[in-house]
């Protein structure tokens, strides 16, 4: 893009005048980042007013993103990267003796995700845009995001993560395209001119969705994708005659009901309320989603939608946009009078589907009642299609009656929106090769049987302009300076590092990068949370998702065995380690909260008593977001990969951590199986049970928890520490973690995901990687290949591979 400095410092004055009414000597550090990303906006508009003239002048076909999440992070960094002005528009603020890091520490991180799955689609996003291919996401535009988390007394405290509470510069409001989506009402039939029956719904609430645009900037080049979120408010929600009747709560009701709608990600879902509440929001986002691509198509294709296909490519990212599948159906059907059997084929060729776990829980499945309640010419539709299945499996297993009730789409009560999908959708893909296979083998092996043609995996990857370019500098400059340009869009050319191996100069000048990351990141933390870290000390990372599943249990298990070793025997002498811990839990995931409250519980006692002597220091990083990761990330030594084998379908920060040079500790799981495959296995170190073994026992209900408490008293001492006074004098406030590892609760057999089968590998494990450690070339040496063979894992090459096998979309040159 082309950068006029004196422009820039125009736009930039201006816009604190127009909006502010300041000039820069009056203006706070919010007016300037405002006024730096607007001014910025600029210059990138241009080419994203190109970018749409581009696509709408020789209709193509594009794909279509539909995500529950995006987890984007913050702008500004990111954009000025990719549109390569980052140091130009940096040199013109010192100029104006303007402090850039001041500034790019105002931007708050957009409240639109939480985990992998919304960092995934954020990463597409970047990639599609980078790689010239037309592909934009659709979402919800999030009021509050999640939450914001403080930790209080050690306990997670939710509160409302107000990311929008100044205006967002990056977005442009598009009420010229605003649709209506409709709740509940009730069916009525009539006949169309040619005697056709027709459905339409009467009394129906009616919501009103509002597009906030966001540029996607493609790196080193003109293209400038759109992210294209939804915002819910109701077109006649202030009732003046009940406010001058003084009801002033009633008079807002409706307002107040469909701004709900997108207030909150993932809202508790534990009660009726919840759960009506989420599929409220996925139907909201989807059906506004596909009448804007309907409408678009009609005013520039026209009405033949068996072209429609041919044209749009809409991928679902997991189970939650699902529901878009009988939406499509009800639009052609009903508002545009196609007939049920062409509906259901062009539908078949429009969408895709990617499934992201293998847990039942978040396969989504809806109570019959909360759904046909709630949309019910969308049930209707799902139980035709559903119907129509069911013939096709007697004809199938004419007399296997378990298997034909298994795959329907409707039976016990409920909805099942992943089966819906697989029925539906030309492809369905895992996100690694073990996901992919559990997935053909396991979970949906009666779908695999019958529908073989579809399955096919796409294993995960990340962007590295955002996860070493931006988020690591040094590190970035130190690959440049030896293999140059073209890594930023060809990661694979990271392999010719391999050859410096062993040249001492540049293994030094890696762990000094790597110093010099955990003292900024020490110092970040001393300011934000007074905590003191000691950079020459194992930095030993867990940062995601706070579930049962990924185990940060077994990571505190150790820890507290470790903190025992230590205070039981002073002349154990282990090297010094740090190990922090980044996560949110669900607001309603009772336990996962129990666990954040053990960390904070066991950091307290290890960080305070002085027998542990710098040996040991648990420190739980506050409210964990993209911008904290892109400090973490970088300073970590470690990477705690140890969910259960079988369960992660992928993970991606197993790849940021070994773009950036930490070593991977983890089970056979998602994508650590290819990282060890492509890194080789001396350069992680990998412990515990393999998915085969976790499935021979899960088959053969083998598994028994007490003889890995007999035959180790060390790990017999630690899980009764969780109820023996040791961490909580009243043995009550951990008493559910240790029930559920040692008896089970809730109906679920005990120690559900294996900890205590996999502890006493996992501390071999651990104790290897002080070892390993303690050998500095070696260690700087194995960071090296990690980082060298980490090209598999850039979110370039997955969706080229998604392109060729899926979507079939051409890339488009964007001429300026």
């Amino acid at each position: 893009m082309v950068f006029d400095a004196e422009q820039f410092k125009e736009n930039l004055t201006a816009r604190l005048r127009r909006q502010y009414g300041k000039d820069i000597t009056q203006a706070t550090k919010h007016d300037l980042f405002d006024a730096v990303s607007a001014s910025a906006l600029e210059i990138i508009m241009p080419n994203w007013m190109e970018t749409r003239r581009t696509y709408e002048a020789k209709p193509t076909k594009q794909l279509y993103y539909l995500s529950a999440e995006f987890l984007m992070g913050r702008a500004l960094s990111n954009n000025l990267i990719n549109a390569q002005i980052f140091d130009s528009v940096k040199e013109v603020l010192n100029g104006m003796n303007i402090n850039y890091d001041m500034i790019e520490d105002e931007e708050p991180d957009a409240g639109l995700g939480n985990g992998g799955l919304g960092r995934l689609a954020a990463c597409f996003l970047d990639s599609l845009a980078t790689l010239q291919y037309p592909g934009h996401g659709y979402g919800i535009r999030y009021e509050y995001g999640m939450f914001e988390q403080h930790i209080v007394d050690g306990e997670q405290v939710e509160y409302p993560d107000n990311w929008l509470k100044h205006r967002d510069p990056w977005e442009v409001k598009r009420s010229d395209l605003s649709v209506t989506v409709k709740f509940g009402g009730q069916i009525k039939y009539g006949k169309t001119p040619d005697g056709q029956d027709r459905f339409y719904i009467e009394n129906a609430e009616e919501i009103t969705a509002t597009p906030y645009d966001m540029p996607v900037v493609g790196y080193g080049n003109n293209t400038v994708n759109t992210l294209r979120l939804w915002q819910a408010s109701s077109p006649n929600g202030f009732d003046l005659q009940l406010f001058n009747d003084m009801q002033y709560h009633r008079a807002v009701e409706k307002q107040n009901n469909a701004e709900n709608i997108s207030r909150v990600l993932y809202p508790n879902d534990n009660g009726p309320m919840g759960k009506e509440l989420r599929l409220r929001q996925q139907y909201f986002f989807t059906s506004a989603s596909l009448q804007d691509l309907v409408h678009f198509f009609v005013r520039t294709v026209g009405t033949d939608f068996s072209k429609f296909p041919d044209y749009h490519v809409i991928q679902l990212n997991d189970t939650h946009p699902v529901v878009a599948i009988p939406e499509f159906m009800r639009i052609l059907i009903d508002e545009y009078n196609v007939g049920w059997n062409d509906a259901w084929n062009i539908a078949g060729k429009t969408f895709a589907y990617t499934n992201h776990t293998i847990l039942a829980e978040a396969l989504e499945k809806w109570p019959i009642e909360t759904f046909k309640n709630l949309l019910p010419r969308i049930y209707q539709i799902v139980e035709e299609i559903n119907r129509r299945f069911v013939i096709e499996l007697r004809q199938k297993f004419p007399n296997d009656y378990e298997k034909q009730n298994h795959m329907s789409i409707i039976h016990d009560g409920k909805v099942y929106m992943g089966w819906l999908a697989i029925h539906a959708c030309f492809s369905v893909n895992g996100v690694a090769e073990l996901h992919t296979k559990l997935l053909k083998e396991q979970e949906f092996k009666n779908w695999n049987a019958i529908y073989p043609q579809k399955f096919n995996n796409k294993t995960n990857g990340v962007t590295q302009r955002r996860w070493l370019l931006s988020s690591n500098p040094e590190l970035a400059e130190f690959i440049t300076k030896r293999i140059g340009h073209g890594w930023e869009t060809e990661l694979s050319k990271l392999k010719e590092l391999e050859k410096y191996v062993n040249d001492d100069a540049s293994l030094n000048e890696l762990m000094a990068i790597k110093l010099h990351n955990k003292e900024a990141l020490a110092n970040y933390l001393k300011h934000t949370q007074n905590e003191f870290l000691d950079p020459e000390s194992i930095f030993d990372t867990q940062v995601k998702r706070l579930h049962e599943y990924k185990r940060q249990l077994l990571n505190v298990f150790h820890i507290m065995y470790l903190y025992n070793r230590i205070v039981d025997d002073p002349s154990y002498n282990p090297p010094a380690r740090t190990f922090i811990f980044g996560a949110k839990a669900a607001s309603g995931y009772r336990r996962a909260k129990a666990i954040i409250k053990l960390i904070n519980t066991v950091a307290d006692r290890v960080n305070t008593d002085r027998r542990v002597g710098g040996k040991l220091r648990v420190v739980f990083v506050e409210n964990y977001r993209v911008s904290v990761a892109e400090k973490i990330i970088p300073a970590s030594d470690v990477s705690e990969q140890i969910s259960t084998a079988g369960y992660e379908a992928s993970g991606t920060s197993n790849m940021k951590f070994m773009m950036n040079g930490a070593l991977t500790i983890g089970t056979m799981d998602g994508a650590n199986i290819e990282i060890v495959h492509e890194a080789g296995k001396e350069n992680a170190v990998i412990f515990g049970l393999t998915s085969d073994e976790i499935i021979k026992i899960n088959k053969e209900h083998s598994y028994n928890p007490q003889k890995y408490l007999d035959r180790n008293p060390a790990l017999a001492r630690v899980v009764n520490q969780l109820v023996d006074g040791t961490y909580d004098r009243t043995g009550l406030l951990f008493k559910e973690l240790h029930d559920s590892i040692v008896y089970g609760v809730e109906g679920q057999r005990p120690d559900v995901y294996f900890i205590l089968a996999d502890f006493d590998s996992y501390v071999q494990a651990q104790e290897k990687l002080a070892k390993l450690y303690a050998d500095k070339r070696g260690w700087a040496q194995k960071a090296l290949l990690n980082i060298a063979n980490s090209g598999k894992f850039s979110s370039d090459r997955t969706i080229e591979d998604y392109v060729r096998d899926i979507w079939h979309i051409n890339k488009i040159e964007i001429k300026r």
